[in-house]
């Protein structure tokens, strides 16, 4: 699945590039950056609540997802950031999508795409996100490190995502002030919340680090933070859940 996924991304990819010089004017425009990190590292566990229509593990979702209202639902609950899916054929997930829920939450917002290329840091920022995820399992070291710099010269923070111990081990060799973990195996679609309680001892203790997947209750969330963890990333309890405001201001209060 996730090489599926991956050549979706390919084969949208040359649009991209060829809008690259566009895309960075647009970018070098803004203006409004919000501070990903700095929202995060406020007392007690923070909460990255997601925008998703579907998902591959979970199929359908909520796919008339009303973005503006959900978004400002995270907000009043609690969350410090969003996270929206921009990929959009596997996720249903959209650039438009991104921009309605920044403006509607007032929040920051993490694009979270398959980046694999350049451009595609400059058009994330152009649509106004302040963070972009780069996942280590998808990305050779000499990548990596292109797209780190890539983000730091458009003003964007990325989140360096790894779900082993070797992907873990990586990251030692580059300046990463984010980083998450994602109890979900990429490969199987198991979810294990062991993984990020293993992981989070191979990081700096300053680190900023945030679990991804698996976290549905308050009682996994008082394990992340247990662990460590700065934040969680929840998505798909998150949408599915018909009070998403109660449901962000329980999942912080557990890491309290």
């Amino acid at each position: 699945m996730l090489e599926a996924i991956l050549q979706s991304v390919r084969a949208r990819l040359g649009e991209v590039i060829d809008a690259e010089d566009e895309l960075r004017a647009r970018a070098r425009r803004r203006v409004d950056h919000r501070d990903f990190v700095a929202s995060l590292t406020t007392s007690g566990l923070s909460v990255i609540a997601e925008i998703k229509r579907r998902s591959p593990s979970a199929g359908p979702i909520d796919l008339g997802l009303d973005v503006a209202a959900r978004a400002s639902a995270y907000r009043d609950g609690g969350a410090s950031c969003l996270s929206v899916l921009t990929e959009p054929d596997h996720f249903g997930g959209s650039f438009e999508d991104l921009e309605l829920a920044r403006e509607a939450s007032g929040l920051p917002v993490l694009c979270k795409g398959f980046l694999l290329h350049p451009a595609q840091v400059w058009q994330a920022a152009a649509a106004g996100a302040d963070a972009v995820l780069l996942i280590a399992a998808v990305l050779d070291d000499d990548t990596l490190g292109a797209l780190l710099a890539e983000a730091g010269a458009a003003k964007v923070v990325a989140l360096v995502e790894v779900h082993s111990e070797e992907e873990a081990r990586r990251l030692a060799a580059f300046e990463v002030e984010l980083i998450g973990v994602n109890n979900r195996d990429l490969g199987t679609f198991a979810v294990d919340l062991g993984t990020a309680e293993r992981l989070r001892r191979l990081f700096p203790p300053d680190v900023t680090a945030v679990a991804e997947s698996g976290v549905s209750s308050p009682e996994g969330a008082a394990r992340m933070a247990a662990a460590g963890y700065d934040a969680i990333l929840v998505g798909e309890a998150l949408v599915r859940s018909p009070e998403p405001a109660a449901l962000v201001a329980r999942l912080r209060g557990a890491g309290r």
